[in-house]
C-alpha cells in the first residue's frame, strides 16, 4: 500500500527504542481509506482517548489473549506489543497486517523466547480474524524465517550437511524453530495446514534466486547470495483478486527489496454479479472519510508540521525580491504601504536640487480621508521622504567590525585559481557613496524629511555594478576548470633520452614490494 503520489496519509507504530523496530502504512486516499486501525496483535496498545467497541477491529473474542487463553504458556502480550512491529487496518474486504517480526538477535535463550512467542500471538490473531470473525487476511512484510529450502542461498547445502549426519529429507534444513512455524503457518498444496498462501510463490513455484535480503557486509547482493525473508500472504478467499505478485530486487537502498501484490479491479463472483474492487475496498467515495485517528497527521509533534507525504515533494514558494526602487524599505512595517507621490521643488532646497536635479519622495499611506485627495501638481522633480516614525521601526543593520572588512582568505577552491585583480563591486559602491554625500542628510528627528537625491544615478550604478560582478564570476569559474583539468590529466609519459621518442609505461607484477608500482622504458 506504500505509494509516492497524489495525497497520501501515513499511519506509524510507535516504537519502545527510536529506529528500532517501527512499521509504516502509507495510503493513496484517493483510492481507498481504512476503516479503522489498530497498533500492536494485541489490543492493549492505545491512544488516548482509548478506541471504543466501535473503533476496534475485532471483539473480545478475536484477539490473542482468548484464542490463547487455553495453551498453558507464559506470553508477555503487552511486551510483544510494546517494540512497534505491527499495524492492523481494515479494509473492509480484507484486513491488512503489516508486520516486522523480530530477528535471531545475539541467539540468547531470552530473545529466541519472545522471537517464538511473538510467532505464536501473531498466528493466533490471524486464527482469531479467520476462524472466530470470518475476515479475509493480507499479511505483508519482514517475517524473518524462510518458508522453504529454495527460500535460501545455502538451502541445498544444510540438506546435504543433514543427510551427511544421517537425517532424512530436507530435515537438515527445519532445524531452526521459526522455519518450522512457517512450514506449519502456510497451507500446503493439499489444502490443508495453516490459514496463509505464499502468494508470491503460488506465482512462482520453480523460481530460483527469488531472494528479498542480502548481508550488505559481503556485498551478497552483486552475487544474488541472500534469502527471502519478506512476503505477501493472503487467506484463500482472496486468490481470485490477485492479478499478480513480485518482488523488485532492482530497486535499491536497502539490505532488503520491495516486495508487492496487484488485485484486480473488478472480478465475477461465484454467480454472475461484476465485483469492483472500488465498491468493496476502505470508505466509499460518496463519503468522504478522515483516516483513523492514529494516523500519524494527528500526532501532537506533527502539529503544524509536514503531515502528508506529498507535501514532501513540492517546491517552495519562492518570496519574491524587493523592488530595486525601494531597498530601505523596513520589512516590520505593521501592514503599512508605501506609495510615490510627486511634489515640486522647494524653494529652500540645496543649491544641488534647485538645479533640476531628481529626488524621489516616499511616505507611509495613512488611512482614507472622509474626501478625496487633492490632486498635487506634476513635476518632474520626485523626492523620497521618511517620516520619523517610519525610521524609529526600521531595523538597524549590524555595525561591520574591522575584522569583517578585512580579507576572510581562499573562502572557495576556485578563488585559489582566479588572477588577483580589483573587484568592480567595490569601485562602484564607492560611486554610489560619492553620489549619496552629495545630498543633504538630516537627523531622523520629528518631523524632519530626509531627502536623498540622484536616486537614478544610485540604481543605475548597482545594476552596473551585478553586471560585471556575474561576468567576473563567470571568468573566475572558467579559470578554474581549466586549472583542475590540468591538475587531473594523466601523467604524459617522458621521451626516451637516447631516442627521443615517449617512453612506454609498464606495471610490475611480480610479487613484492613493488608490485603494481608504474615505470617507463623505451618504447623500442
Amino acid at each position: 500500500m506504500a505509494t509516492f503520489a497524489d495525497i497520501l496519509d501515513a499511519l506509524e507504530a510507535d516504537v519502545l527504542k527510536n529506529g528500532y523496530s517501527g512499521v509504516s502504512t502509507y495510503v493513496r486516499t484517493t483510492c481507498a481509506v481504512p476503516l479503522k486501525a489498530e497498533e500492536g496483535l494485541c489490543g492493549i496498545v492505545q491512544p488516548k482517548p482509548p478506541l471504543t467497541g466501535e473503533e476496534r477491529i475485532s471483539t473480545t473474542e478475536g484477539y490473542p489473549q482468548r484464542v490463547l487463553e487455553s495453551i498453558d504458556d507464559d506470553i508477555d502480550f503487552k511486551d510483544l506489543d510494546s517494540e512497534g512491529r505491527t499495524l492492523v487496518l481494515d479494509f473492509g474486504l480484507f484486513v491488512l497486517i503489516n508486520v516486522y517480526c523480530p530477528n535471531d538477535g545475539n541467539g540468547t535463550d531470552e530473545r529466541n523466547k519472545y522471537k517464538a512467542d511473538f510467532h505464536t500471538v501473531l498466528e493466533a490473531r490471524i486464527k482469531g480474524l479467520v476462524e472466530v470473525e470470518g475476515r479475509e487476511v493480507i499479511l505483508v512484510g519482514d517475517l524473518n524465517a524462510c518458508a522453504a529450502v529454495i527460500d535460501h542461498c545455502e538451502g541445498p547445502l544444510m540438506v546435504a550437511k543433514g543427510l551427511a549426519e544421517g537425517l532424512v529429507g530436507e530435515e537438515g534444513f527445519w532445524g531452526k524453530e521459526c522455519r518450522r512455524w512457517m512450514r506449519d503457518f502456510m497451507v500446503t498444496e493439499d489444502g490443508t495446514g495453516g490459514h496463509m498462501v505464499d502468494i508470491t510463490r503460488r506465482l512462482w513455484p520453480d523460481r530460483k534466486g527469488m531472494y528479498t535480503c542480502w548481508n550488505t557486509k559481503i556485498s551478497a547482493r552483486d552475487s544474488n547470495y541472500g534469502t527471502r525473508i519478506d512476503y505477501v500472504m493472503i487467506t484463500p478467499g482472496l486468490l481470485p483478486w490477485v492479478k499478480s505478485a513480485d518482488i523488485q530486487p532492482h530497486i535499491k537502498g536497502s539490505d532488503h527489496c520491495p516486495v508487492y501484490v496487484d488485485l484486480h479491479d473488478e472480478i465475477v463472483g461465484s454467480t454472475g454479479e461484476t465485483i469492483r474492487l472500488q465498491d468493496v475496498i476502505g470508505a466509499k467515495k460518496c463519503s468522504p472519510m478522515e483516516p483513523p485517528r492514529i494516523a500519524s497527521k494527528f500526532w501532537d509533534e506533527y502539529s503544524g508540521k509536514q503531515r502528508l507525504l506529498q507535501h514532501f515533494f513540492e517546491k517552495s514558494t519562492a518570496i519574491p525580491p524587493l523592488p530595486a526602487s525601494s531597498p530601505e524599505t523596513p520589512d516590520d512595517l505593521d501592514g503599512a504601504s508605501i506609495v510615490l507621490e510627486s511634489r515640486p521643488a522647494e524653494s529652500s532646497a540645496t543649491p544641488s536640487s534647485s538645479s533640476g536635479a531628481h529626488s524621489s519622495e516616499i511616505s507611509q499611506k495613512s488611512p482614507p480621508a472622509s474626501h478625496p485627495p487633492q490632486s498635487l501638481p506634476s513635476s518632474t522633480t520626485v523626492k523620497r521622504k521618511l517620516t520619523a516614525d517610519t525610521l524609529s521601526r526600521t531595523k538597524k543593520k549590524p555595525k561591520q567590525t574591522k575584522s569583517s572588512e578585512k580579507k576572510t582568505g581562499q573562502a572557495t577552491i576556485a578563488s585559489f585559481f582566479a588572477k588577483s585583480s580589483t573587484s568592480a563591486t567595490t569601485s562602484s559602491s564607492k560611486q554610489i557613496c560619492k553620489s549619496r554625500d552629495a545630498g543633504h542628510v538630516s537627523a531622523p528627528c520629528a518631523g524632519v524629511i530626509i531627502d536623498v537625491d540622484n536616486v537614478d544615478v544610485d540604481v543605475s550604478s548597482q545594476t552596473e555594478a551585478e553586471t560585471l560582478s556575474l561576468s567576473q564570476r563567470s571568468s573566475d569559474s572558467t579559470d578554474a576548470k581549466q586549472a583542475w583539468s590540468s591538475i587531473m590529466a594523466p601523467v604524459q609519459p617522458p621521451r626516451c633520452t637516447v631516442h627521443g621518442e615517449p617512453a612506454k609505461e609498464l606495471t610490475v607484477t611480480k610479487p613484492g614490494p613493488n608490485k603494481g608500482k608504474k615505470f617507463f622504458i623505451c618504447s623500442r
